[in-house]
């Protein structure tokens, strides 16, 4: 884990006569001079949970004091200058408008692997109705399967993740989300074992090249398993081991949906290519980074 940066004392402190609007204001202030990016969206998380109210009831209620809040707040905002992720201290998240449960053991889920989902919905069409047979490869938290068999009401679908510990958590948040009757977690290395087939597979594997480990954020490098981060020396080892075994684990006009670093999705598809799939473009995402990379296997789709 990096080092955690200095917090200047007292930054977060507050009492229990402080009112929920000047708690949101100091915190704010706080994380802004501290340089975090969601400094006003921050203090707002974290006064919402330890009061375990909605924004409505905060902007409902201003003035109320913190009361015994005080002091987990302000356990939680010493955590936060210490850019910890919020997501990390709650130990819950939010993707594709469904929470879901983080540990150390798991990749964050962030925005930007939504467009995973939506690629796969495009493509899809009206077939989301159909009984797809999916596979997430690295599923981590169970984040992407449990996003396609929201939207996928008839599909069935496997996660896969060579940790143990990640697979429990992707369980855990299936049973939560209903899902556990439509689908399995399985503890396996990427495709190995599986037979198929599939209609989609999708997976966001780590593609940190070492050169750029070493300039990640805190928030990723301080509290992301190293794991599911590091792609190896280019950040690509982890295609060169998934790409081969898509035409075997893909059905006839199945199609694979990779994330990749922005500068990877030429070398995805080149490897596609090679392996004899079709491909058929590349998604960007919120940033405008070219982000997720479609492969076909050639064919009628069963």
């Amino acid at each position: 884990m990096a080092p955690a940066p200095t917090v200047q004392a007292g930054a977060a402190d507050l009492a229990a006569t402080t009112t929920r609007a000047q708690a949101q204001r100091s915190l704010a202030g706080a994380f802004a001079d501290a340089g975090l990016k969601s400094a006003q969206l921050d203090a707002r998380l974290l006064l919402c949970a330890v009061l375990a109210i909605d924004h409505a009831g905060l902007i409902r209620d201003p003035h109320l004091p913190l009361g015994a809040a005080a002091t987990p707040l302000s356990a939680f905002a010493a955590r936060r200058l210490r850019h910890e992720p919020v997501s990390r201290i709650l130990g819950r998240t939010e993707f594709w408008g469904l929470p879901f449960v983080v540990t150390p053991d798991v990749l964050d889920p962030r925005p930007d692997t939504e467009a995973v989902v939506e690629a796969v919905l495009d493509a899809l069409g009206p077939q989301r109705s159909r009984p797809l047979r999916l596979l997430d490869l690295g599923t981590g938290s169970g984040a992407l399967l449990c996003a396609l068999l929201h939207e996928c009401p008839h599909a069935y679908g496997i996660g896969v993740d060579r940790s143990f510990a990640a697979c429990r958590v992707a369980e855990a948040n299936m049973r939560a989300l209903g899902f556990e009757g439509r689908g399995a977690i399985v503890q396996g290395f990427w495709g190995a074992g599986l037979a198929g087939p599939f209609d989609v597979v999708v997976a966001n594997p780590p593609y940190i090249s070492h050169a750029e480990l070493v300039a990640l954020e805190p928030e990723v490098a301080g509290y992301d398993p190293p794991d599911a981060l590091d792609g190896g020396a280019d950040g690509l080892d982890p295609y060169r081991v998934i790409v081969p075994e898509l035409p075997r684990l893909l059905a006839p006009g199945g199609f694979a949906a990779l994330e990749g670093g922005w500068t990877q999705s030429q070398a995805i598809e080149a490897a596609m290519r090679a392996s004899g799939l079709e491909t058929i473009g590349v998604r960007r995402d919120l940033g405008g980074h070219e982000r997720v990379v479609f492969g076909r296997r050639t064919g009628e789709a069963t």
